[in-house]
C-alpha cells in the first residue's frame, strides 16, 4: 500500500470554535449529515444542484448556497458525492471550494473515491493554506439518520483532531488511522467488497436452500442466529430474504464503481482479487438485466432468477446514483 504522507497543513480553527459548517451533495447521506449537525446546534450552510433537496433542509433551518462561494463563511465543510469526478468538479475546478474556502478551513470528504484523487486533494488543499481529511463511511443512509456509521478518518493529524469531535456525532464510532487520506478511502473500498462478496453468498445460500424447499426465513433465522450472525449478514441477508431491494441504500452502479475503484488498486499493488473481480462482474449482470435503480442486495435476486425462482421483486427502471 501506498505509505506517502501528506505535509502538515496550517494549523486549522480550533476545534471548540467550529459553529459554522457546511454541507455539499444532499442525497440521502448528505441530508443526514446535515439534519443531525443542524440537530446538535450547528450553523448548517447546503449546497446540492438539486434545488428541492436544499429547500427541504432550508425547511428545517439549514441556509442554502446558491454558489460555492457561499461556504467560504464555514469553518468546516463535509462533501458527500458520488464519485471522483463529482467531487474532482467541486473541489479543483474554478470557483471550487480550493479557490473559495479561507486558510484554515477543513475540507471532509466522506465519498468513497480513489486513494489517488484524496492524496491530490489534500496537496491542493495544503498548498492553498486550508486542510483535507477523509472521512468515509461504512453504513447506509438509514444507519447514517441514527447515527450508527462507522467513520474512517485519515488527513493531517491536527485537522482531524480538529474535526474529531464532530465526526464522532455523526456515527458509533470513529476510527483514526493516519495522515495519509488515502489510506482512509482504501480501507473504506476493502469494506465494500467485503460486503458484495457477502450478498453475494448469501444470495447463492438462499436461492439454494429456496430451491431446496426450505421457507426462506426459517433458513435465515438459522443462519444469522449461529455462525453467521453478523451485521452485514442480518441486514443485507434480511433484504434479500424479504425481496427488499428499494428504496435502495447503494445502487449498483455506486457498487460497480466501489469495486471498479478496489480492484484497480489491487492491480496497482499487484494484489490478486479473483473473488472481486466476479462480483463486479455480478453487479455489472445487474445493471444489465434493468436493475441499475435497486440496492445492491439485489445480488439475491440475480441468483434467484438464476436459479429459476419466481420472485416478489420488482426491478425499477435504471436509476442515476446519488450519494
Amino acid at each position: 500500500m501506498n505509505s506517502q504522507r501528506i505535509a502538515a497543513a496550517p494549523a486549522p480553527f480550533p476545534a471548540s470554535a467550529i459553529r459554522r459548517v457546511g454541507v455539499v451533495g444532499i442525497g440521502r447521506m448528505g441530508e443526514a449529515f446535515a439534519r443531525n449537525l443542524m440537530a446538535d446546534g450547528y450553523q448548517v450552510t447546503v449546497h446540492d444542484s438539486n434545488q428541492a433537496r436544499t429547500a427541504l433542509l432550508a425547511d428545517a433551518g439549514a441556509t442554502v448556497a446558491s454558489a460555492l462561494g457561499d461556504l467560504a463563511i464555514c469553518q468546516v465543510v463535509l462533501t458527500a458525492l458520488p464519485d471522483d469526478d463529482a467531487l474532482t468538479n467541486i473541489a479543483s475546478r474554478a470557483g471550487g471550494l480550493i479557490e473559495v474556502l479561507v486558510p484554515g478551513t477543513i475540507h471532509v470528504s466522506m465519498s468513497t473515491v480513489s486513494p489517488t484523487l484524496s492524496r491530490y486533494l489534500a496537496e491542493r488543499h495544503r498548498l492553498a493554506g486550508q486542510s483535507y481529511v477523509a472521512a468515509p463511511v461504512l453504513g447506509n443512509p438509514d444507519l447514517a439518520r441514527a447515527r450508527k456509521l462507522f467513520v474512517i478518518a485519515a488527513g493531517p493529524a491536527l485537522a482531524v483532531t480538529t474535526v474529531s469531535p464532530l465526526l464522532e456525532r455523526l456515527g458509533q464510532r470513529l476510527f483514526s488511522i493516519g495522515e495519509d487520506p488515502g489510506a482512509a478511502n482504501l480501507m473504506k473500498l476493502a469494506g465494500n467488497v467485503l460486503t458484495a462478496l457477502t450478498l453475494q453468498g448469501m444470495g447463492e445460500v438462499m436461492a439454494l436452500l429456496r430451491k431446496g424447499g426450505l421457507d426462506a426465513h426459517v433458513a435465515f433465522d438459522v443462519l444469522t442466529g449461529s455462525l453467521f450472525d453478523g451485521k452485514v449478514h442480518k441486514t443485507y441477508g434480511g433484504k434479500i430474504v424479504d425481496e427488499r431491494y428499494s428504496p435502495p441504500g447503494m445502487t449498483a452502479p455506486l457498487a460497480v464503481k466501489d469495486l471498479r475503484l478496489a480492484l484497480a488498486e489491487a492491480e496497482r499493488e499487484a494484489v490478486p482479487m479473483p473473488a472481486a473481480s466476479l462480483v463486479h462482474d455480478r453487479l455489472v449482470a445487474m445493471v444489465a438485466h434493468g436493475w441499475a435503480g435497486l440496492d445492491w442486495s439485489a445480488l439475491g435476486l440475480l441468483a434467484a432468477s438464476e436459479a429459476g425462482l419466481k420472485s416478489a421483486a420488482t426491478a425499477g427502471q435504471s436509476a442515476s446514483p446519488s450519494a
